[in-house]
C-alpha cells in the first residue's frame, strides 16, 4: 500500500458557528470529505497531500478564531475502510426537482423528479453540501434545451448530469484531480449521458481554443473564483448563464465587486445557511 491509498481522518474541536467557515478554508487545501457535529468537524484527506505547512496553517487558522477551537487528533484511515464508511453516510435525498442516490441504494424515484445516480467515491460534488444543493436548485430555471455546458472543477459530475437530464445538448468538464476526472465518466455512464459529456483531467487548457458555452457552472470556492474570474467570464456566450457556488455569504462583496464579474448582470441569488449561489448573465453590450 502507498500513501496514495491512505486518508487522514482530522478531528477539531470547534463550534457549528464556525465550522463552516473552517470548511471552506479546508477545501482550499483539498480536504474532500466532512461530518459536521455539534461540537467538532471531522475532516478527511489523502494523506500524501497533507504535510507540515498545511497542519500549520490550519493550526494557525483555527487561534485566530474568536472561539476556542482545538486541533485534537489525526487518524490513519486505509481505503477499504474508508470507503465502506462513507458509502454508509450516503443515502437518497430529493433536492428540487431531482432525486439524488448512490448505486448501492435503488429506491423508486418519486414520481416528476429527475434522477440522478452519483457514486461519490470521493469526489466533491454528492448532493449533500449546501453548495451542490443550491446549484441544483437553481439549475431548472436556468437551463435552456439544446445548451452547450461548461462544468469547471465537475468533481463527481454531478452539475453537469443534471444539466443534461434537463435538456442541453452536450457538456464539457474538467477538473484538475485525477481521481474527480474518473469518478465524473463513471457517473456519466451510470446516468446514461457519457456520449454527451466530455471530462478531461485539468483546467482551461484542455477547452477548445476560443470555446463558448451558453451555460457555465463554477462550484469550486471564493479564492479559485476571484484567481480564475477573468478566464471563467471569457467562457460565457454573449447571451449565456453563468452560475457560481462554493462561496460563503462573506464572499459575496469581494465576487460582486471583482472587475469580471461585475461586466455581467446578476440576475438571482439562493442561500443556504450559510452558503450561496449566484446566477449571472452576459447581456449583450
Amino acid at each position: 500500500m502507498t500513501t496514495d491509498d491512505i486518508y487522514l481522518e482530522i478531528k477539531i474541536a470547534i463550534p457549528d458557528t464556525h465550522q463552516e467557515m473552517l470548511i471552506s478554508e479546508l477545501i482550499e487545501l483539498d480536504f474532500s470529505g466532512f461530518d459536521q457535529y455539534d461540537d467538532y468537524l471531522l475532516a478527511y484527506i489523502p494523506q500524501r497531500n497533507y504535510n507540515d505547512v498545511a497542519r500549520e496553517y490550519v493550526e494557525s487558522w483555527l487561534s485566530a478564531q474568536s472561539v476556542v477551537c482545538t486541533y485534537e487528533q489525526e487518524t490513519v484511515y486505509e481505503p477499504k475502510n474508508w470507503n465502506e464508511e462513507w458509502e454508509k453516510t450516503i443515502q437518497p435525498m430529493q433536492i428540487g426537482q431531482f432525486y439524488v442516490r448512490p448505486t448501492w441504494t435503488p429506491t423508486p424515484t418519486p414520481e416528476g423528479l429527475y434522477l440522478l445516480e452519483i457514486d461519490p467515491k470521493m469526489a466533491f460534488g454528492t448532493g449533500y453540501h449546501e453548495t451542490t444543493r443550491c446549484m441544483l436548485r437553481m439549475l431548472p430555471n436556468v437551463v435552456k434545451k439544446g445548451q452547450k455546458v461548461l462544468d469547471i472543477g465537475t468533481g463527481t459530475g454531478i452539475l453537469a448530469i443534471a444539466a443534461l437530464k434537463l435538456g442541453a445538448r452536450n457538456a464539457f468538464g474538467f477538473d484538475i484531480d485525477e481521481w474527480s476526472a474518473v469518478n465524473a465518466t463513471e457517473n456519466a455512464l451510470i446516468n446514461e449521458v457519457s456520449d454527451l459529456f466530455e471530462i478531461r483531467e485539468g483546467s482551461f487548457e484542455t477547452l477548445p481554443e476560443r470555446a463558448a458555452f451558453e451555460l457555465v457552472l463554477a462550484n469550486v470556492n471564493r479564492n479559485m473564483l476571484l484567481d480564475m474570474a477573468p478566464a471563467i467570464t471569457a467562457c460565457v456566450a454573449t447571451g449565456g448563464d453563468l452560475l457560481l457556488s462554493g462561496l460563503l455569504i462573506s464572499d459575496e462583496d469581494a465576487i460582486r465587486s471583482n472587475k469580471s464579474y461585475a461586466a455581467l448582470q446578476l440576475h438571482d441569488r439562493i442561500q443556504e445557511n450559510e452558503w450561496i449561489c449566484l446566477h449571472y448573465r452576459k447581456d449583450p453590450e
